[in-house]
């Protein structure tokens, strides 16, 4: 019996900025399996609320896998409430180490407005170095993008905004459509 290989779902950039006392975090629409667009318009830049504290979070991988890791993450928060770092390290402690969590394809980009991370299966809690980070398929660009812009008069949003859009000319697994929600301290 031969083994057939599932082309592998690929898509997704999600970048963060944070400028002037907000964080803009912004993702793109495109979800495509193999060399096919499934979806153009999946909102993958979400706020969530525990506790009354609003958290905007982004996620690149797979979408079950991500909102699994996004419910987690709630309930992190609401036993932490205001405790983003905390709530965040105990989400990455419980997926390095948990046999169900352990399988899950997915990384996290997640703001208060004064705190910053990426949360990723490896158990990292990342912070970035300067005020911007980048996830997914085409993340490396946006990255690169928003850090040529960081230094420029635009705002937090308008940076994020721009660096999804180059992404979006460059990378094939990301598109134009994007979702922006932005968060101040």
């Amino acid at each position: 019996m031969s083994e057939t290989k599932f082309p592998g779902w690929h898509g997704t950039t999600i970048v963060a900025v944070r400028k002037g006392g907000k964080v803009a975090v912004a993702g793109d629409g495109q979800v495509s399996l193999g060399q096919t667009v499934i979806k153009g318009s999946a909102r993958k830049v979400r706020r969530i609320s525990p506790g009354g504290r609003d958290v905007v979070c982004g996620f690149a991988g797979s979408t079950a896998d991500a909102f699994t890791l996004l419910e987690r993450l709630e309930k992190k928060l609401e036993a932490s409430p205001g405790q983003l770092q905390r709530a965040a390290v105990e989400l990455a402690k419980d997926w390095r180490t948990d046999k169900f969590l352990r399988n899950l394809e997915a990384m996290l980009i997640v703001t208060d407005g004064s705190d910053l991370f990426v949360i990723t299966g490896a158990g990292d809690v990342l912070e970035p170095e300067h005020d911007v980070t980048a996830i997914g398929s085409g993340g490396n660009y946006a990255l690169a993008a928003a850090r040529a812009l960081e230094d420029s008069e635009h705002d937090a949003e308008e940076i994020a905004r721009r660096a999804l859009r180059i992404a979006a000319e460059i990378c094939v697994y990301t598109n134009g459509n994007m979702t922006v929600e932005v968060i101040g301290a």
